[in-house]
């Protein structure tokens, strides 16, 4: 024992260490647990129904659901994830829909960690954890942090986001806070730290699957870290900005090749789709009586890209939530002028009260639909204007030009110049649509600034007389503009839409009656303008008072905090509830019963063939996946279709609708019967099948002349295939058809099918499959021997198949994947080895 002495206390004082430098990391993170545990309450608060089991009945994730069942009903009895789906527009790559990623170890971790919390609550939670973490990077003080974490979380277009199903794109918002706190921690000479934060959440941006607004975020960063860069410069600080870039490079590189297996498939799939170029050059079909337009050749069309953009002056809505008049269409009362004019005209009371509460058209501004305003808060704009006047940290720059950059982009078509070159010019802006989501990163950028106003007003503790010029200058920009609005906004607005009084004609068979509702209506969108307006001149106001109160010392710095915090979260809390509430959380059998089978499912269910169609027409199926969850479909819902499918849809169908259809093996169409307004079902007896023979073919010298052959083709007899496929159609000039010969598929795998033919002479099959990539990813085979084919009737697959008895294969196997999947695998493992090298120097520096 004796002998063990010198060990034994050796052991002991380390032990000692170890525990005396837990309990000091211990204690210096229990306040930040603390602050957490807020964060997540206040975030329970607001989604309380996902704590008693319901959840959102989200449009966009029943959608996805919908688009991704054959895969993971494939997965669920095979253990395989197929690559490639036939759900959804007649085919399209499975990596964009569901699957596996298997390498992607540390995003599944996290992922798995958080999966406990219910969804809703989680992404709110999120959001307000990373502008925590940014804040308290920052040096901000931690109860003013939470105050920030709410003020961006809260912001209504996230909370209207949430509703709607938009997962992905507040998973990236969530993490973007993250990615800014690690470049600003390497930038300030903490370069491990930085770099394992920048990294970590690179990983995760890219996790959350939502490339645009990662680009738009990256369009805000890069200001910043150019201004760093000349500053850093500047102040002879030349080394640490080199050793800064490196480190940021690398993790940079690292956290986007964590996830690089879909960045690089997503990328590789963008060049078909409708981002992608074109080769067609003819006109766009147009509306009746409208000029044709010139066909895109290089990423989205313009009107498409822009066709929801923000008004400039639709921007007041960031201080006053219904100046345009809220959401498409807001629930109004009895007391309304539209209820009082159709009770007027001898509509039932009960009848308009239901229209009324229902939602009536409240929205007059130029979004085609509106699921409500994109709303900062009255108290956190007010904050935010302030901290124009009084921060004086180089980061208030940045976060003016970020924002006003990003309101620029917002505006999209509504400010062309801006909008035009950015979309002609910049790299991959043409890729995207929907423009106003950068109003999420404005609504992130005010709360920031806002924040670091009151950090400013604490460190400095100016007195009155030295506030007195920004105070007043901020109330006069916010709460005097809301007064403004209040007392002028209803003479000097339009509130009203244009032709608005003949489509309220129309909708109600009178236009008399039509010119009537509006007059009302417009009465009612100013009431909802002026009670906003007061309401926000309210909110900030209050919020002048309490920064008033705190620097003449009538309270502590701990009342300013809590208080503005209260009146922004209570602000912020009941706009929000206007647009994302607990009505729209359901219970879980509510949910799945949404999903069953109708009996018009059933009926086709019936037919148990391997494989054939489902065309939707009771609205436009190319924009709805519901039919997806139980059929293979020639419609879905996906931000990226194929070119050629689109255009095919778009040209074509309109003109030869039957001919189209059938060669897509629409074996049965629903639609609704007008007598009766119930779902029938029709079997196509026409629908091609899965594959024939046809009997000739025509070769066509560009897409174009492919295209306008479609118009009038008749697939089943003849081919139509561009003149670059020529040489694999040397020797076949003649065709003999023969009623024993036949084709059929007689095994089926989203990724691979199997087809046995039978012919006296060689044929020319066509197949019901869309050409994709064919010859690189989209692999055939006869007999086991790989062997090529092209593209006919401008996207599905062609093959010469020998006479005689054959086996045909077709087999999904892109390269891309397997490279990315490697790219994964030495990412993932050099992202844990950063963040535990990051982690560990940083406790031992401390």
């Amino acid at each position: 024992m004796a002998h063990n002495a010198p060990q034994f206390a050796v052991s002991s004082i380390f032990v000692l260490s170890i525990s005396v430098r837990m309990k000091s990391t211990l204690s210096k993170l229990l306040p930040h647990l603390l602050a957490v545990l807020v964060l997540f309450v206040l975030a329970a608060l607001y989604a309380s129904p996902s704590l008693q089991g319901k959840v959102l009945g989200m449009h966009d994730i029943q959608q996805a659901q919908a688009g991704a069942q054959e895969l993971n009903e494939f997965h669920k009895a095979t253990g395989r994830w197929a690559l490639w789906t036939n759900s959804m527009f007649s085919g399209m790559p499975a990596y964009m829909v569901a699957g596996d990623y298997p390498y992607t170890f540390v995003g599944k971790t996290v992922s798995i960690a958080l999966s406990i919390i219910p969804e809703a609550i989680r992404i709110i939670f999120l959001m307000m954890l990373g502008m925590y973490i940014l804040l308290t990077t920052m040096g901000v003080r931690r109860w003013l942090a939470v105050v920030g974490a709410l003020a961006f979380a809260f912001g209504s277009y996230n909370m209207i986001f949430i509703k709607a199903g938009h997962v992905s794109k507040m998973y990236a918002l969530a993490y973007m806070p993250g990615i800014l706190a690690g470049v600003m921690l390497a930038l300030r000479e903490r370069y491990w730290i930085g770099g394992a934060v920048t990294a970590l959440f690179v990983c995760l941006e890219l996790a959350a699957n939502h490339l645009q607004i990662t680009y738009y975020f990256a369009l805000a960063l890069v200001p910043y870290i150019i201004m760093e860069t000349i500053v850093q410069i500047k102040e002879g600080r030349l080394k640490n900005l080199i050793t800064a870039g490196v480190v940021l490079a690398i993790a940079a590189a690292v956290g986007v090749g964590s996830y690089g297996g879909r960045l690089m498939v997503t990328l590789d799939y963008t060049k078909e789709t409708t981002r992608g170029t074109s080769e067609l050059s003819l006109p766009k079909p147009a509306a009746p009586g409208a000029a044709a337009a010139a066909n895109t050749q290089n990423g989205l069309d313009y009107n498409y890209a822009f066709e929801y953009s923000y008004g400039i002056g639709e921007t007041l809505t960031l201080l006053i939530p219904r100046v345009y008049g809220g959401a498409s269409a807001e629930p109004l009362t009895t007391d309304s002028e539209i209820y009082k004019i159709m009770t007027q005209r001898g509509m039932d009371p009960a009848q308009a009260k239901q229209i009324v509460e229902n939602g009536f058209y409240t929205y007059w501004g130029g979004l085609p639909i509106n699921g409500g305003p994109a709303y900062a808060g009255a108290v956190v704009l007010f904050l935010f204007v302030l901290g124009l006047f009084i921060v004086n940290t180089r980061v208030k720059w940045w976060i003016a030009g970020a924002t006003i950059l990003m309101l620029f982009i917002a505006w999209g078509s509504n400010f062309s110049a801006f909008g035009n070159f950015m979309f002609d010019h910049f790299p991959l802006y043409n890729k995207f649509r929907a423009v106003t989501m950068t109003l999420s990163i404005v609504q992130f950028l005010v709360a920031l600034l806002a924040v670091l106003a009151v950090q400013t007003l604490i460190d400095r503790k100016p007195t009155f007389a030295e506030l007195r010029p920004a105070l007043l200058a901020s109330v006069a920009l916010t709460g005097g503009l809301a007064l403004l609005v209040w007392l002028l906004g209803p003479s000097i607005m339009e509130l009203r839409k244009p032709n608005e009084s003949v489509q309220l004609g129309q909708m109600f068979g009178d236009p008399a009656f039509g010119t009537e509702v509006l007059r009302a209506l417009v009465e009612d969108r100013g009431s909802l303008l002026r009670s906003d307006s007061l309401r926000t001149l309210i909110f900030v106001l209050i919020a002048a008072a309490l920064v008033w109160l705190y620097v003449t010392n009538k309270i502590k710095e701990t009342i300013l905090i809590v208080g503005l915090g209260v009146i922004a979260y209570f602000d912020l809390f009941f706009v929000d509830k206007r647009y994302f509430n607990n009505k729209d959380f359901s219970s879980k059998s509510e949910a799945q019963a949404r999903i069953t089978p109708t009996p018009v499912d059933e009926q086709i269910l019936q037919d148990k063939g391997l494989s054939y169609r489902v065309l939707d027409n009771r609205g436009y199926f190319m924009s709805d996946a519901s039919v997806s969850y139980f059929h293979k479909s020639l419609g879905g819902y996906h931000a990226a279709k194929l070119k050629r499918y689109s255009e095919l849809m778009e040209y074509a169908l309109p003109k030869n609708f039957m001919g189209v259809i059938n060669m897509l093996n629409a074996k049965y169409v629903i639609q609704r019967d007008p007598q009766t307004n119930q779902d029938v079902v029709q079997q196509n007896p026409e629908a091609l099948g899965n594959a024939w023979f046809v009997q000739n073919y025509r070769l066509v010298p560009n897409a174009n002349e492919e295209m306008k052959a479609m118009e009038t083709l008749n697939p089943k007899q003849t081919a139509v295939i561009d003149q670059r496929y020529a040489d694999d159609l040397k020797g076949l000039t003649s065709i003999q058809s023969d009623s024993t010969n036949s084709i059929k598929l007689v095994a089926y795998e989203p990724d691979r099918m199997k087809y046995e033919s039978k012919a006296g002479s060689e044929q020319l099959a066509v197949f019901s499959e869309i050409f994709y990539k064919g010859n690189t990813d989209w692999k055939s085979f006869i007999d086991g021997k790989e062997v090529p084919h092209i593209r006919v009737d401008y996207l599905l697959r062609g093959l010469r198949v020998p006479a005689g008895t054959h086996t045909i294969e077709f087999k999904f196997d892109p390269p891309v994947w397997k490279k990315g999947m490697t790219i994964d695998l030495i990412s993932n493992i050099a992202l844990i080895l950063l963040v535990i090298a990051g982690v560990v120097i940083e406790v031992r520096k401390r």
